[in-house]
């Protein structure tokens, strides 16, 4: 596949365990997601580990600072090659716009996504933090704020993918976990659907974890999520 739609989620607390279910999947069919366990207790060198093996590795650490404070962090992502990053959404439009200039917009510069709502948040939640309006609502005034920021795309639910493609067009990049193969638990997240349902519905990206990494080949596993989506 020469755009790989499968992220698998490297979510492993020691760089060995990350780096031995890496070297089980083939670089030219997944890429992969570092996230905040993984990147705390092994640092940069497991990112730069990663990329040395020919993947392209989304950094999922949600920065959400101040602008300055997230300009300098985008930067160093940028800096140990990182296919993506991602900043919180509600960090608001100054934020992002550091981000992005600090990125860059050339060919070659990361991609930059936002994340919108937290898929592992229902409606109750949402409702108890205190602000109005249903998560779709959200979702979709989230997203508009980051590409009028000048970001790439956002991380969102498959089920906010449609009216985020009619609102935000075709070339703004949705990104979906919460994407359990048809017989997977669906685990923490709450707003989930199958890989060719996310995609139907507009997503670009698929992150799936456990699916892969806890199968006994994951390679196999893969194959088999690539069929699904032919």
């Amino acid at each position: 596949m020469s755009d790989p739609k499968i992220i698998v989620a490297l979510d492993y607390a020691d760089k060995n365990s990350a780096l031995a279910m890496a070297d089980q999947i083939d670089p030219a069919s997944a890429r992969v997601k570092v996230g905040k366990e993984l990147f705390t207790r092994a640092g940069p060198d497991v990112v730069r580990s990663l990329v040395s093996r020919g993947f392209d590795v989304f950094l999922d650490l949600k920065y959400h600072d101040i602008p300055h404070t997230v300009g300098r962090a985008c930067a160093a992502a940028a800096d140990l090659g990182v296919w993506m990053m991602n900043v919180h959404a509600l960090g608001g439009m100054a934020m992002m716009q550091a981000a992005r200039e600090a990125v860059g917009d050339s060919h070659d510069a990361p991609r930059l996504i936002a994340v919108t709502l937290l898929t592992s948040m229902d409606q109750q939640t949402f409702d108890l933090i205190g602000l109005s309006g249903t998560l779709a609502e959200n979702v979709v005034k989230l997203a508009c704020l980051a590409k009028d920021s000048g970001l790439d795309g956002v991380v969102c639910s498959a089920q906010e993918a449609p009216a985020l493609r009619e609102e935000l067009g075709e070339h703004f990049q949705l990104i979906t976990p919460g994407i359990r193969p048809v017989g997977s638990d669906r685990g923490d997240q709450h707003r989930t659907m199958t890989p060719a349902e996310a995609i139907a519905a507009g997503s670009h990206y698929l992150v799936i974890g456990r699916p892969v990494t806890a199968a006994k080949d994951p390679m196999q596993a893969l194959r088999e999520i690539e069929q699904s989506l032919a």
